[in-house]
């Protein structure tokens, strides 16, 4: 799709309301909008920051167990363990989304080691 033929139907979706088509358009076109939303409209232009803002990669089910493991050490409070799994895990502790999987003893125990930031 042409450019200014993409953004024309971008922000008449919009105007007509219909989200799911814009937003199909705007994430097949990511990049391209990246550079050029400034001739999107003010309500498309929302729409493209949300979706870049809220873009995220899934959990992936090693990652899963890893936290799930973070969460057996810190039960059993096996600090060693928990400090292994840390140093070998550290892209994945720094994600946000991972505190609403860890239970309370994770929770205290990665904050008392500054591992994750209070919240």
């Amino acid at each position: 799709m042409i450019q200014q033929e993409l953004l024309k139907s971008i922000n008449k979706c919009m105007d007509d309301l219909d989200f799911i088509t814009a937003r199909k358009y705007m994430e097949e076109n990511m990049e391209m909008l990246k550079e050029n939303k400034h001739h999107l409209r003010r309500n498309a232009r929302e729409l493209f920051n949300f979706l870049i803002n809220n873009t995220a990669e899934p959990i992936t089910r090693r990652e899963m167990n890893i936290i799930y493991s973070i969460n057996s050490y810190a039960s059993n409070f096996n600090v060693r363990g928990l400090k292994m799994l840390i140093k070998d895990n550290v892209d994945l502790m720094l994600r946000e989304e991972i505190i609403s999987y860890l239970n309370e003893d994770a929770k205290t125990i990665l904050e008392s080691m500054q591992v994750i930031n209070k919240s």
